[in-house]
Order: structure tokens, then sequence, then C-alpha cells
């Protein structure tokens, strides 16, 4: 087993999904872009593996393949370099990384990492783990109390994967082992994926890996993780940083407790902040208004006199005229809602609805 140094182990983020049970959020813009706090969840992903030492980084693409490039360009602005992969045709995951096998020539352990899955995992604990265990390759993974949407991992007290379980009766299961899509590999796993067949990891390549009989192991992190999976997720995801359930920077100035405001926010009389809350920069909050629990307000908004925001997640230059209510909505980029209106429980607005 080549033992790389952390900085030499090379990277995939898979970014070419669809995002279709994120829509409408996904029909403009992809799903690693979608904010979290302000900030793209792809970009939390790289700011989080950057800090622990990994510099080279490739990205399969597909829906929306220019907004993902132009955001990371070359990755020097992230102090990482960014390359990328387009599939016309999708590949499907491990089918992805075949396609890149030449970007890994030469190295040892290499790393795969979902573009939007959401995570403050140290990754080199799950690294030590596989070198330790001398594992092919290495799921992580996670426990949760409710298996549904995922199939579930079984595994040996020693961490070896024994069996996997697709969508398994949740009265089964009290605790069980979930995939989060983060995976380690050592070289050899590309003799076992195919050239220019769609292939998958979960349902393709480790049951294979299992059948073979290849040592293969199950690392169970304790780590903050959420796959953003649907709206719902999405909403809690955000909630959960705020609350600070997660171990990531949260941008801007905190100004009072769990209150964050970025640069140039220009906030009126009488404005009320609940905790906790971002303000993101160059908005402008009007008088009178009430903003939280649980807000994050994109960066060139406009929240007008007299509004009340709630348990909402506002997007980039979105107009909230006087009066308006919000409570646990989600606003798109651009948007913008009239005067006086009311959205409540689980609306999102999308820019197409704007007028």
């Amino acid at each position: 087993m080549n033992q790389n140094t952390i900085a030499d182990i090379r990277v995939m983020v898979l970014a070419a999904g669809v995002g279709t049970r994120l829509r409408p959020l996904t029909y403009r813009i992809p799903k690693p872009l979608i904010p979290i706090v302000n900030m793209p969840v792809m970009e939390h992903s790289i700011n989080n593996f950057h800090k622990q030492g990994f510099r080279k980084f490739m990205c399969n693409l597909h829906t929306h393949a220019g907004l993902i490039k132009n955001y990371f360009g070359s990755g020097k602005k992230f102090g990482v370099s960014m390359e990328y992969s387009f599939e016309k045709n999708l590949l499907g995951n491990a089918g992805g990384l075949k396609k890149v096998e030449n970007f890994f020539k030469g190295s040892g352990t290499l790393l795969v990492i979902s573009g939007d899955g959401f995570t403050d995992i140290d990754i080199r604990k799950a690294i030590a783990f596989h070198r330790k265990k001398k594992s092919v390759a290495t799921m992580v993974l996670k426990k949760v109390q409710s298996v549904f949407p995922f199939g579930i991992t079984l595994t040996s007290p020693a961490g070896k994967i024994k069996k996997f379980m697709e969508k398994p009766d949740i009265t089964d299961f009290v605790d069980a082992t979930v995939n989060t899509g983060i995976y380690i590999f050592e070289h050899d796993i590309f003799k076992f994926i195919p050239n220019h067949n769609f292939f998958d990891f979960g349902k393709d390549l480790w049951p294979l890996l299992l059948k073979k009989g290849l040592p293969i192991y199950g690392y169970v992190t304790d780590a903050y993780w959420c796959d953003v999976g649907n709206l719902a997720d999405y909403r809690r995801t955000v909630a959960d940083v705020l609350d600070g359930r997660v171990n990531i920077r949260i941008p801007g100035e905190e100004t009072q407790g769990s209150v964050w405001c970025e640069k140039n926010v220009r906030v009126g009389k009488n404005v009320k902040f609940y905790r906790p809350c971002l303000i993101g920069a160059d908005s402008e909050i009007g008088d009178g208004a009430k903003i939280g629990p649980f807000v994050t307000i994109g960066r060139g908004s406009k929240i007008g006199p007299a509004a009340v925001v709630k348990n909402s997640i506002i997007w980039n230059n979105a107009r909230i005229e006087s009066g308006v209510k919000i409570k646990n909505c989600i606003i798109d980029s651009g948007a913008a809602i009239k005067e006086n209106l009311t959205l409540y429980e689980g609306a999102v607005i999308n820019t197409e609805d704007r007028k």
C-alpha cells in the first residue's frame, strides 16, 4: 500500500448529479452550488478538505457544468488545484471515476467525496483506519435513526463490511449505519471498474468487491453529515449550522450572540433580530423589520419595512417588500415578494415566480 501523504492524496468530487429532489431550486443551478449560510455546499467541502491538507481535486460535471467551473475555476482562490471532467452522457459515479483514471496515475490512496454532501468530518482519521486495516476500499458510514431513503451497511465488530441492505424495513433497525458517499480507495480499485460503461459505486462496485471477498471496511464517523437530498434536509442543515451543531465557519462578524452580519449591511430603525440568523453582505433591512430565528439572508437582498422573516432561507438579490410575512420558506435568488403577502410552511419561491 502506497503511503502517500495527505497533500499527495488526490480527491474526486462527484458533481454530475441532476438534483431532482431539490427542484425547483436546481432548475437554474446545480446541487453543489446550493448555498448554506451564503456559501455553496461544495465550497464548504473544499474548504474543509483544504484545511486538512488536501490540494489536488478532480470534479466531474454534467448538469449546469459551466456554473460550477466558473465558480471554482482553477481552484487557486480556494488554495487548491481543481480540474474538471465533463460527462455528456452520465457514466455513473464509479464510471465517472474511471474516466479520469489518468488523473490518479502513480497515486496510492485516493479519496472520493460528494459535491453535494455536507460534513465537517476529519477525513484523516478515516484514512488512518483504512491504512491500519490494509483495506482496498473503505466506506465512511454514519449512524442514523431512520434509514429511509438510505440503504444500510452491516459490518463486523472490526469494521469489515459484511452485507448491504437496500431500504430495509425501518422497524428492524433502531440505529443503522448508512453510506455517506465518502470513499477511500487504493489505486487497484480501477481494475474493477469497466471502461466506457455506466457503473455505480453502491449498486455495482461495492457488491462486486464484497463478492470477491476483498478486504473492504466501513468507518463510522461521529462528525456531522447530511446529503442535503431534499428541501426538508436543506432547511434542517442550515438550521443546524446556525445552531452551532456543525464545525464550520459562518461568514461575517458575530455582532451579538449568534447574529452574524457580513460587510456593508444597512439596517433601518427599530429592526429586531432573533438569534440565530445571518445577514448577507450588501443587504438592506428596512425599518421595523423582524428577522429570525433561524434565518439566512443572501447577499444583496432587500427586506422591506415591517417585514417579518422566520425560519427561512433567502438567497442572493431577493426582494422582500414591506409588510411581507415569511415563515419556513425558501426564496430563490432574484425573486421578489410583493408587499403585504404572507408565505408560510414550506413555500419555495423561485425566480420565475417573482412577477
